[in-house]
């Protein structure tokens, strides 16, 4: 068999370490003592952990089942088999101490030397589904919108003159009080459909740092935190500049920190994590590089319900609220070729939005 491994003195088939490393699932080649020959891209981003850490290592020292069955008593079976082992929605602990949910295949090689281990996430896949939804459900609220804005705009332009020459022939100062009353609610409507059409304008890129923009955020926030708030952050400081516009995205992230510390009532932990993610597909092109920007809270999550809608303007489960946040999170994303999405549980909400490190997807 060809010996599959990095290493500086055996670079061995190339090609097929590339075919590997850009392939959406995590393969892993074990050794029969369950030592860790090679990884792809994915599943070093799966598993958090780095290939020239692991290789050589069993990959128990890096990830666990959460359930009665371990890796290794999964691979002994294969092997005793002789055959493909499965395991459907497997929870695995991985070595930053995250929790993933995969589906597993097991299958031992014809020479019975070597494990292969294909893991794939199945948030993963919900991931994609999500997103081919977003995309339908996005171009169809932008054209509902576009059509809404117009046919509302026309007759508040109307009404506007009409009070204006109203105020004119009015005699005195408190009957014109209820004409600028007219004209500040006729404003503030038009205002209010700009904010349903969104942000029109096209980001103006430069080249950002990730972390000066959630700095600047988390000082923002920072002014107007309840003292039970704690705000913690977990930043990978290797992550390199990109292009981007710093001004829509201190918007999407202060939106998102917002929301965070609203859900808590004042009382919680909110996180903001950055990591870098490798071969990932965005708006349906592949990327070598992808950043993704966390915002956790411990809050009592968004209903279950609404989860699917949550980022459809005027959809919001707080009363004071218009529902407009997260449609303008979702909008400035997407116009960076990014995506968001989000998972909620009581005690774990987390919001990720991912964008590409590079001008161009590889694929």
């Amino acid at each position: 068999m060809i010996p599959i491994k990095r290493s500086k003195k055996k670079p061995a088939a190339p090609d097929l370490l590339a075919t590997l490393d850009g392939l959406d699932a995590a393969v892993l080649l074990l050794s029969l003592e369950g030592e860790i020959v090679y990884l792809n891209s994915s599943a070093e981003n799966l598993l958090q952990i780095s290939a020239s850490v692991c290789l050589g290592e069993r990959l128990e020292s890096f990830c666990a089942t959460l359930a009665d069955e371990s890796l290794a008593t999964i691979l002994q079976d294969a092997r005793r088999a002789g055959t493909v082992v499965s395991r459907h929605a497997l929870a695995l602990r991985v070595a930053d101490g995250g929790r993933v949910v995969v589906d597993l295949l097991c299958n031992g090689l014809n020479t019975g030397s070597h494990w292969v281990l294909e893991l794939r996430p199945v948030e993963a896949s919900l991931r994609r589904v999500e997103e081919e939804m977003q995309d339908r459900v996005f171009e169809a609220a932008q054209e509902m919108l576009a059509g809404l804005a117009h046919e509302i705009k026309n007759p508040l332009g109307g009404l506007r003159g009409a009070a204006q020459l109203l105020e004119r022939e009015l005699p005195t100062p408190e009957l014109q009080e209820y004409t600028r009353i007219i004209l500040h609610e006729v404003d503030r409507l038009r205002r209010l459909v700009d904010r349903l059409r969104g942000d029109k304008a096209a980001p103006q890129r430069r080249m950002v740092n990730i972390h000066e923009v959630l700095e600047h955020v988390r000082r923002l926030l920072q002014v107007n935190l309840p003292t039970g708030v704690a705000l913690r952050f977990d930043y990978d400081l290797s992550i390199p500049e990109f292009q981007a516009d710093p001004e829509q995205l201190v918007q999407v992230f202060l939106n998102l920190l917002r929301n965070a510390r609203q859900a808590l009532a004042g009382q919680g932990n909110i996180l903001i994590r950055t990591r870098v993610e490798r071969f990932v597909n965005l708006q349906q092109r592949l990327y070598r590089l992808v950043l993704r920007v966390d915002i956790a809270d411990d809050g009592p999550g968004i209903p279950e319900e609404l989860l699917p809608r949550i980022f459809l303007p005027l959809v919001t489960s707080r009363a004071e609220g218009m529902g407009m946040g997260l449609a303008i999170v979702q909008n400035l994303v997407r116009a960076h070729g990014g995506t968001v999405h989000c998972r909620s549980v009581p005690g774990d909400t987390v919001f990720s939005i991912r964008l590409p490190l590079s001008d161009g997807g590889i694929a």
